[in-house]
């Protein structure tokens, strides 16, 4: 569901009267982000260099970024929905959070990120954008069997049980590059690799994260051919991973997030314990500690607990005891609308009744 117009509009005029906090996110502007194209390039007047330069040549790349961007905020609001910050963008408390340097943030970051270079990735297999389309060896070659094509291909390929037909590379194979290429650009480019700078280290650091853990999943897809369904040969491409996929590894790298802290001279990252070895590529970073977010606190941002539904017989975070942060629970009584008596109708309608349903919720006191 979109925030009302109103929260958008105080979380634009944070975002824009407050450039040196969020000034790289551009994607941020009403979060989740609905503003069409031209509205993104003509509100954030920050954008400079390239940035600027994509939005005048190719507003439509910036309108899948867009899509993205909103991509990553809904899988966060996903992943986070039992957790005391459910990465609610409906209010300006949202762009507070994204001012901290704490392990949500990060999240935030990456999610994003791994977003704006799915949306672009897809559109160009999908023929939606001009500038690419279907996965080609330029730069980095798609990794190849030794040998000819038709030479056996290695055991697991999908669409195949046994992986022993031989097989080419064809079809249409999603281009990540192209698409990282481009959330790299818009994402990255306002956070400056400058002396001490230990935000945007950590910023860069996360959304990188984010795209690799798009492009390092990619799978390999192939379909068979032959006579009489003999799968004689077949034709493989890469595939993007779900997004949904993409959003649960982020979530287990965010569980596992690493602290650090900045070189003397400001120039690297070290983990904050000395002892422990240093964050890979794939990590989460933070760099501050995150409030516990049981109460409403206007200076972190925190929207507190207090009326979110919980489960009063789970041990986990989605239950009372956390969720609720020991203030207890009360019961109440809701009638919903859902959906119910759907039918298929020919050809290519399902038609739902609304029926009225009473459920019995427990609310956070």
């Amino acid at each position: 569901m979109l925030p009302p117009a109103p929260s958008r509009l105080g979380l634009l005029l944070l975002l824009l009267l407050c450039p040196a906090q969020v000034g790289g996110l551009w994607w941020a502007v009403g979060s989740p982000l609905v503003m069409d194209p031209t509205s993104i390039c003509r509100k954030a007047r920050r954008l400079a260099g390239r940035q600027a330069e994509l939005c005048q040549t190719e507003p439509e790349v910036v309108a899948e970024l867009a899509r993205g961007a909103r991509l990553g905020v809904r899988e966060c609001q996903f992943q986070f929905r039992f957790r005391r910050w459910n990465c609610s963008s409906h209010s300006k408390a949202f762009g507070r959070i994204l001012q901290q340097d704490i392990r949500e943030t990060a999240f935030v970051f990456a999610i994003t990120a791994a977003g704006a270079s799915h949306a672009v990735t897809q559109a160009c297999s999908m023929g939606e954008l001009l500038q690419c389309g279907c996965q080609a060896p330029r730069g980095r070659a798609l990794p190849r069997p030794s040998g000819l094509p038709g030479t056996p291909g290695p055991p697991g390929l999908t669409g195949s049980p046994d992986g022993s037909a031989s097989w080419e590379w064809g079809g249409c194979g999603d281009d990540v590059d192209f698409g990282d290429e481009k959330s790299r650009l818009f994402m990255d480019a306002q956070h400056k690799r400058g002396r001490g700078d230990i935000r945007a280290l950590v910023q860069l650091h996360n959304n990188e994260a984010g795209r690799l853990a798009v492009r390092s999943h990619t799978r390999t897809e192939c379909k068979c051919h032959g006579l009489s369904g003999s799968c004689a040969l077949r034709t493989c491409w890469q595939k993007l991973p779900p997004f949904r996929e993409v959003g649960a590894r982020l979530l287990e790298r965010f569980h596992g997030a690493s602290r650090v802290m900045g070189t003397n001279d400001g120039k690297a990252l070290l983990p904050a314990v000395r002892t422990l070895k240093p964050p890979g590529r794939a990590d989460l970073l933070y760099a501050a500690d995150s409030p516990d977010f049981c109460a409403p606190n206007r200076r972190t941002g925190s929207p507190g607990t207090r009326g979110r539904a919980c489960n009063s017989s789970a041990p986990d975070l989605s239950g009372c005891d956390l969720l609720c942060c020991g203030r207890g629970h009360r019961q109440e009584s809701v009638q919903l609308e859902e959906n119910c008596l759907c039918r298929f109708h020919w050809c290519c309608v399902v038609q739902c009744h609304r029926c009225r349903v009473r459920k019995e919720l427990s609310l956070c006191l």
